[in-house]
């Protein structure tokens, strides 16, 4: 299952990714096709941490 969250999570991201370019431009950060995978992979880690809080925390309320 894991994979097709990841799968979700890029999903997500490229739905910001307009927005999140867009203010790195404004801050003059440029953002490159060689570097962009690793920020993905940092936000799929971020996205996974988060998933697996909520999860936690949904368990606890059910109890």
């Amino acid at each position: 299952m894991e994979g097709n969250q990841n799968m979700q999570f890029m999903q997500i991201a490229m739905k910001y990714f307009p927005e999140a370019k867009a203010k790195l431009d404004d801050a003059g950060i440029q953002l490159s096709m060689e570097v962009l995978p690793t920020f993905m992979e940092l936000f799929t880690k971020v996205m996974q941490e988060a998933y697996d809080l909520g999860k936690q925390d949904a368990l606890k309320e059910e109890k």
